[in-house]
């Protein structure tokens, strides 16, 4: 196992040229249960002995690192990707049949880099794809938010893809969402927000937004 933790992590060694970064013991496992059950690997039923932390990051721009170094292999990020999991704990594991490892995630796992739009107004449904391939239809089961950051007054919009990940909508894509925002009533109030599977989801304020 290549999980490290504390001083141990800056110690670690690169891995050979053509191994897996991580050293993942049950990886391919967890790749063939994926198979197995024609979607994803079921790692919300796994239930492995915590190993330690890797070092393992994955940017805000969505960008994977193993001890520092971009991860270039996209199916290897894909594989990583199926095996990440969310805990209540507020972490972010990598899990297969046999193992747990912490990584550390920037901000949201995953990066919404297409949208598709289908139906207007409120029979309006938004399919985003992420930057693993992942597809998301917008709606009651997978809500977007919108967060404003304190500091720059920027905003933030994400969307759930699955079992407590999301993904970050990237700006080109968060443009063209805006382009199809309109004004409704939310708690008593008017907001500015989209529609997507039949819920609104409320962005700002409508008077607190710039023309």
């Amino acid at each position: 196992m290549a999980a490290v933790t504390g001083k141990t992590a800056a110690k670690a060694e690169k891995p050979e040229a053509g191994s897996a970064p991580g050293g993942l013991k049950g990886l391919a496992a967890a790749e063939e249960a994926g198979k197995k059950a024609k979607g994803l690997p079921p790692v919300h039923l796994w239930n492995p002995e915590f190993c330690g932390d890797l070092d393992m990051r994955i940017a805000r721009d969505g960008t994977w690192y193993y001890l520092g170094t971009p991860i270039g292999r996209e199916r290897l990020v894909r594989l990583f990707s199926t095996v990440l999991r969310h805990d209540e704990d507020g972490k972010y594991y990598l899990v297969t049949p046999v193992e747990k490892v912490g990584i550390t995630v920037e901000d949201a796992p995953f990066l919404a880099v297409a949208m598709k739009v289908e139906g207007q107004g409120r029979e309006q449904v938004l399919t985003f794809t992420t930057n693993v391939g992942d597809e998301t239809v917008a709606g009651p089961d997978h809500p977007m938010r919108f967060e404003i950051n304190a500091e720059t007054g920027e905003p933030a919009p994400y969307v759930h893809v699955r079992a407590r990940l999301d993904a970050l909508i990237n700006r080109a894509v968060f443009y063209d969402l805006v382009e199809l925002g309109v004004e409704e009533e939310h708690e008593g109030e008017q907001w500015f927000g989209i529609w997507s599977g039949g819920v609104f989801f409320p962005f700002q304020r409508a008077d607190e937004v710039a023309r």
